[in-house]
Protein backbone atom coordinates (compact mmCIF):
# COMPACT_ATOMS: atom_id res chain seq x y z
CA UNK A 1 0.00 0.00 0.00
CA UNK A 2 1.12 3.16 -1.26
CA UNK A 3 1.07 6.24 1.14
CA UNK A 4 0.79 9.93 -0.06
CA UNK A 5 1.05 13.07 1.25
CA UNK A 6 -0.86 16.23 -0.49
CA UNK A 7 1.76 18.70 -1.86
CA UNK A 8 0.17 21.45 -0.02
CA UNK A 9 -1.26 21.23 3.72
CA UNK A 10 -1.73 21.59 7.16
CA UNK A 11 -1.08 25.41 8.80
CA UNK A 12 -0.85 28.69 6.50
CA UNK A 13 1.15 31.42 8.17
CA UNK A 14 -2.11 33.71 9.10
CA UNK A 15 -2.93 30.20 11.94
CA UNK A 16 0.82 29.78 12.66
CA UNK A 17 1.22 33.95 13.81
CA UNK A 18 -1.76 33.53 15.69
CA UNK A 19 -0.78 30.69 17.54
CA UNK A 20 3.04 32.14 18.20
CA UNK A 21 1.36 35.02 19.27
CA UNK A 22 -0.81 33.28 21.56
CA UNK A 23 1.30 31.32 22.91
CA UNK A 24 3.76 33.59 23.82
CA UNK A 25 5.26 33.59 27.38
CA UNK A 26 4.06 37.35 27.82
CA UNK A 27 0.06 35.97 28.11
CA UNK A 28 0.57 32.84 30.63
CA UNK A 29 -2.39 33.07 32.84
CA UNK A 30 -3.63 36.62 31.73
CA UNK A 31 -4.77 36.11 28.05
CA UNK A 32 -8.61 35.37 27.29
CA UNK A 33 -9.40 34.29 23.58
CA UNK A 34 -12.72 35.37 22.39
CA UNK A 35 -13.87 32.51 20.09
CA UNK A 36 -11.91 30.01 18.83
CA UNK A 37 -8.40 30.88 17.89
CA UNK A 38 -8.45 28.53 15.14
CA UNK A 39 -10.47 25.95 14.37
CA UNK A 40 -8.67 22.44 15.56
CA UNK A 41 -9.50 20.40 18.88
CA UNK A 42 -5.48 20.42 19.56
CA UNK A 43 -4.49 23.98 19.14
CA UNK A 44 -7.55 24.92 21.74
CA UNK A 45 -6.39 22.22 24.16
CA UNK A 46 -2.55 23.01 23.73
CA UNK A 47 -3.53 26.89 24.65
CA UNK A 48 -5.63 26.27 28.09
CA UNK A 49 -2.30 23.86 28.95
CA UNK A 50 -0.37 26.96 28.80
CA UNK A 51 -2.75 29.02 30.64
CA UNK A 52 -5.02 30.71 28.15
CA UNK A 53 -8.47 31.10 28.92
CA UNK A 54 -11.18 30.64 26.58
CA UNK A 55 -14.82 32.28 25.75
CA UNK A 56 -17.35 31.04 22.97
CA UNK A 57 -17.94 34.60 22.00
CA UNK A 58 -18.42 38.46 22.82
CA UNK A 59 -21.53 37.58 24.04
CA UNK A 60 -19.74 35.96 26.54
CA UNK A 61 -17.77 39.11 28.14
CA UNK A 62 -18.90 39.21 31.36
CA UNK A 63 -16.86 35.45 31.94
CA UNK A 64 -13.98 37.04 30.60
CA UNK A 65 -11.74 37.26 33.86
CA UNK A 66 -8.06 38.57 32.38
CA UNK A 67 -7.37 42.14 31.53
CA UNK A 68 -5.86 40.95 28.13
CA UNK A 69 -7.98 39.73 25.25
CA UNK A 70 -7.54 38.61 21.90
CA UNK A 71 -9.06 38.42 18.47
CA UNK A 72 -9.01 35.66 16.91
CA UNK A 73 -7.54 34.69 13.42
CA UNK A 74 -11.11 34.61 11.74
CA UNK A 75 -10.74 38.09 12.51
CA UNK A 76 -13.82 40.13 13.95
CA UNK A 77 -15.70 43.12 13.69
CA UNK A 78 -14.41 47.03 14.31
CA UNK A 79 -17.70 47.12 16.68
CA UNK A 80 -16.77 43.88 18.76
CA UNK A 81 -13.81 44.99 19.28
CA UNK A 82 -14.18 48.83 20.12
CA UNK A 83 -17.13 46.70 22.74
CA UNK A 84 -14.10 45.57 24.45
CA UNK A 85 -11.75 48.52 24.44
CA UNK A 86 -14.70 50.28 26.22
CA UNK A 87 -14.88 47.50 28.80
CA UNK A 88 -11.15 47.88 29.91
CA UNK A 89 -9.94 45.42 28.17
CA UNK A 90 -6.07 45.32 26.17
CA UNK A 91 -7.08 44.10 22.81
CA UNK A 92 -4.49 41.72 20.97
CA UNK A 93 -5.59 41.11 16.87
CA UNK A 94 -4.72 38.05 15.95
CA UNK A 95 -6.66 38.34 12.46
CA UNK A 96 -5.36 36.92 9.46
CA UNK A 97 -4.37 39.66 7.25
CA UNK A 98 -6.16 37.83 4.62
CA UNK A 99 -9.49 37.62 6.13
CA UNK A 100 -8.99 41.61 6.96
CA UNK A 101 -8.25 42.02 2.89
CA UNK A 102 -12.22 40.96 2.75
CA UNK A 103 -13.20 42.91 5.15
CA UNK A 104 -11.57 46.55 3.65
CA UNK A 105 -12.42 45.42 0.03
CA UNK A 106 -16.56 45.01 1.13
CA UNK A 107 -16.19 48.34 2.70
CA UNK A 108 -14.44 49.55 -0.23
CA UNK A 109 -17.30 48.50 -2.75
CA UNK A 110 -20.18 49.76 -0.64
CA UNK A 111 -18.11 53.13 -0.61
CA UNK A 112 -18.68 52.76 -4.38
CA UNK A 113 -22.85 52.74 -3.92
CA UNK A 114 -22.64 48.81 -4.21
CA UNK A 115 -24.71 46.25 -2.10
CA UNK A 116 -22.77 44.02 -0.16
CA UNK A 117 -22.71 40.15 -0.67
CA UNK A 118 -20.52 37.32 0.47
CA UNK A 119 -20.42 34.10 -0.43
CA UNK A 120 -19.93 32.01 2.27
CA UNK A 121 -21.47 30.75 5.53
CA UNK A 122 -23.68 32.95 7.00
CA UNK A 123 -23.41 31.38 10.72
CA UNK A 124 -19.83 30.91 10.26
CA UNK A 125 -17.29 33.51 12.52
CA UNK A 126 -15.18 35.14 9.54
CA UNK A 127 -18.78 35.93 7.76
CA UNK A 128 -20.09 37.54 11.30
CA UNK A 129 -17.06 39.30 11.32
CA UNK A 130 -17.00 40.72 7.62
CA UNK A 131 -20.89 41.68 7.89
CA UNK A 132 -20.66 42.90 11.15
CA UNK A 133 -19.68 46.60 10.42
CA UNK A 134 -22.37 46.93 7.10
CA UNK A 135 -25.61 48.71 7.61
CA UNK A 136 -27.01 45.68 5.40
CA UNK A 137 -26.05 43.11 3.47
CA UNK A 138 -26.62 39.24 1.82
CA UNK A 139 -25.01 36.47 2.78
CA UNK A 140 -25.45 33.76 0.16
CA UNK A 141 -24.53 29.75 -0.36
CA UNK A 142 -25.85 28.30 -3.26
CA UNK A 143 -28.73 29.05 -6.04
CA UNK A 144 -31.17 28.74 -3.82
CA UNK A 145 -30.12 31.86 -2.32
CA UNK A 146 -30.96 33.92 -5.25
CA UNK A 147 -34.34 34.69 -4.31
CA UNK A 148 -32.76 36.75 -1.10
CA UNK A 149 -31.17 38.95 -4.46
CA UNK A 150 -34.59 39.51 -5.48
CA UNK A 151 -36.23 40.40 -2.62
CA UNK A 152 -33.94 43.08 -1.55
CA UNK A 153 -34.54 45.18 -4.78
CA UNK A 154 -30.55 46.05 -5.08
CA UNK A 155 -29.19 45.79 -8.79
CA UNK A 156 -25.64 46.83 -8.10
CA UNK A 157 -23.79 43.70 -6.25
CA UNK A 158 -20.62 44.38 -4.65
CA UNK A 159 -19.36 40.64 -4.28
CA UNK A 160 -16.50 39.39 -1.86
CA UNK A 161 -15.54 35.80 -0.80
CA UNK A 162 -15.43 33.84 2.24
CA UNK A 163 -12.01 32.70 2.43
CA UNK A 164 -12.16 29.72 2.39
CA UNK A 165 -14.54 28.70 -0.33
CA UNK A 166 -14.20 26.79 -3.22
CA UNK A 167 -13.41 28.62 -6.55
CA UNK A 168 -14.97 26.89 -9.03
CA UNK A 169 -18.23 26.98 -7.24
CA UNK A 170 -17.78 30.55 -5.98
CA UNK A 171 -16.99 31.57 -9.88
CA UNK A 172 -19.90 29.49 -11.25
CA UNK A 173 -22.21 31.34 -8.77
CA UNK A 174 -20.72 34.77 -9.47
CA UNK A 175 -21.55 34.14 -13.34
CA UNK A 176 -25.10 32.79 -12.49
CA UNK A 177 -25.73 36.22 -10.43
CA UNK A 178 -24.57 38.54 -13.43
CA UNK A 179 -27.46 36.88 -15.53
CA UNK A 180 -30.04 37.57 -13.82
CA UNK A 181 -32.57 39.45 -14.97
CA UNK A 182 -33.03 41.88 -11.86
CA UNK A 183 -29.15 42.73 -11.57
CA UNK A 184 -27.62 45.48 -13.69
CA UNK A 185 -23.87 45.59 -12.54
CA UNK A 186 -21.83 42.84 -10.66
CA UNK A 187 -18.26 44.01 -8.94
CA UNK A 188 -16.78 40.80 -8.07
CA UNK A 189 -13.82 40.38 -5.60
CA UNK A 190 -11.69 36.87 -5.27
CA UNK A 191 -11.24 36.87 -1.85
CA UNK A 192 -10.54 33.35 -1.46
CA UNK A 193 -7.20 33.18 -0.06
CA UNK A 194 -3.87 31.24 -1.62
CA UNK A 195 -3.33 29.02 1.33
CA UNK A 196 -6.93 27.41 0.79
CA UNK A 197 -6.32 27.36 -2.85
CA UNK A 198 -3.29 25.82 -3.09
CA UNK A 199 -4.55 23.38 -0.81
CA UNK A 200 -7.52 22.48 -2.86
CA UNK A 201 -5.85 22.49 -6.19
CA UNK A 202 -3.20 20.19 -4.34
CA UNK A 203 -5.97 17.74 -3.19
CA UNK A 204 -7.50 17.32 -6.42
CA UNK A 205 -4.43 16.21 -8.08
CA UNK A 206 -3.75 14.08 -5.32
CA UNK A 207 -7.26 12.49 -5.56
CA UNK A 208 -6.43 11.42 -9.08
CA UNK A 209 -3.93 8.84 -7.93
CA UNK A 210 -5.22 7.29 -4.74
CA UNK A 211 -8.85 5.34 -3.84
CA UNK A 212 -8.97 6.18 -0.11
CA UNK A 213 -8.34 10.18 1.27
CA UNK A 214 -7.60 11.15 4.63
CA UNK A 215 -8.43 14.26 5.53
CA UNK A 216 -7.50 15.90 8.98
CA UNK A 217 -8.53 18.96 10.79
CA UNK A 218 -11.20 20.30 13.53
CA UNK A 219 -14.38 19.20 12.53
CA UNK A 220 -15.92 22.83 12.76
CA UNK A 221 -12.89 23.80 9.91
CA UNK A 222 -14.95 25.15 7.15
CA UNK A 223 -11.63 24.66 5.10
CA UNK A 224 -11.35 21.29 6.29
CA UNK A 225 -14.86 20.23 5.32
CA UNK A 226 -13.86 22.08 1.52
CA UNK A 227 -11.22 19.43 1.22
CA UNK A 228 -13.47 16.75 1.83
CA UNK A 229 -16.10 18.05 -0.27
CA UNK A 230 -13.29 17.78 -3.60
CA UNK A 231 -12.73 14.54 -2.73
CA UNK A 232 -16.50 13.89 -2.84
CA UNK A 233 -16.69 15.65 -6.00
CA UNK A 234 -14.14 13.48 -7.66
CA UNK A 235 -15.50 10.32 -6.32
CA UNK A 236 -13.03 9.42 -4.14
CA UNK A 237 -14.05 7.58 -0.44
CA UNK A 238 -12.59 9.96 2.18
CA UNK A 239 -12.44 10.10 6.07
CA UNK A 240 -12.56 13.31 7.84
CA UNK A 241 -10.90 12.96 10.88
CA UNK A 242 -9.50 14.97 14.17
CA UNK A 243 -7.12 13.02 15.05
CA UNK A 244 -5.03 9.69 14.69
CA UNK A 245 -6.73 7.39 17.01
CA UNK A 246 -9.89 8.16 14.85
CA UNK A 247 -8.27 6.19 11.88
CA UNK A 248 -10.01 2.81 11.37
CA UNK A 249 -8.17 -0.72 9.86
CA UNK A 250 -10.92 -1.64 7.75
CA UNK A 251 -10.99 1.91 6.24
CA UNK A 252 -7.28 0.30 4.63
CA UNK A 253 -8.27 -3.41 3.64
CA UNK A 254 -8.07 -3.76 -0.07
CA UNK A 255 -6.68 -0.37 -0.77
CA UNK A 256 -3.54 0.41 -2.91
CA UNK A 257 -3.15 4.49 -2.44
CA UNK A 258 -3.94 5.92 0.08
CA UNK A 259 -3.81 10.28 0.40
CA UNK A 260 -3.34 12.28 3.27
CA UNK A 261 -4.25 15.97 3.25
CA UNK A 262 -4.74 18.35 6.24
CA UNK A 263 -6.77 21.47 6.33
CA UNK A 264 -4.96 25.54 7.05
CA UNK A 265 -5.72 25.05 10.96
CA UNK A 266 -3.96 21.38 11.29
CA UNK A 267 -0.89 21.16 12.97
CA UNK A 268 2.53 19.56 11.31
CA UNK A 269 2.51 17.49 14.35
CA UNK A 270 -1.01 15.96 14.26
CA UNK A 271 -0.07 15.38 10.50
CA UNK A 272 2.84 13.32 11.67
CA UNK A 273 1.17 11.32 14.20
CA UNK A 274 -1.67 10.31 11.84
CA UNK A 275 0.99 9.75 8.77
CA UNK A 276 2.85 7.05 11.25
CA UNK A 277 0.07 5.25 12.46
CA UNK A 278 -1.43 4.79 8.45
CA UNK A 279 2.08 3.45 7.71
CA UNK A 280 1.91 1.12 10.89
CA UNK A 281 -1.69 -0.09 9.67
CA UNK A 282 -0.77 -0.40 6.26
CA UNK A 283 2.09 -2.86 7.39
CA UNK A 284 -0.01 -4.75 9.52
CA UNK A 285 -3.29 -4.85 6.68
CA UNK A 286 0.01 -6.26 4.09
CA UNK A 287 1.21 -8.63 6.57
CA UNK A 288 -2.43 -9.98 6.66
CA UNK A 289 -3.63 -10.09 3.35
CA UNK A 290 -0.11 -12.13 3.54
CA UNK A 291 -0.47 -14.54 5.37
CA UNK A 292 -4.49 -15.11 3.63
CA UNK A 293 -2.68 -15.69 0.41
Amino acid sequence: MKVSLASAMGTCFGVQDAINLAMSPEFSNELTIVGQLVHNPQVSESLKQNGVSLVPGIEDIDKIQTKKVMITAHGAAEKTKKRLYEAGFTVYDASCPLVMRVHQTIKSLVAKGYFPVVIGQKDHVEVKGIVGDLDDHLVINNETDFQKIKSSGNRRLGIVTQTTQQRDKVEALVEKIRGLEYVDDVAFVNTICQPTHDRQLAVHELADQVDLMIVIGGYNSSNTKKLVHVCDEKGIEAHHIESFDQLHKEWFINKQHVGITAGTSTPENVINEVHTKILEIAKDVEGQTSLAS
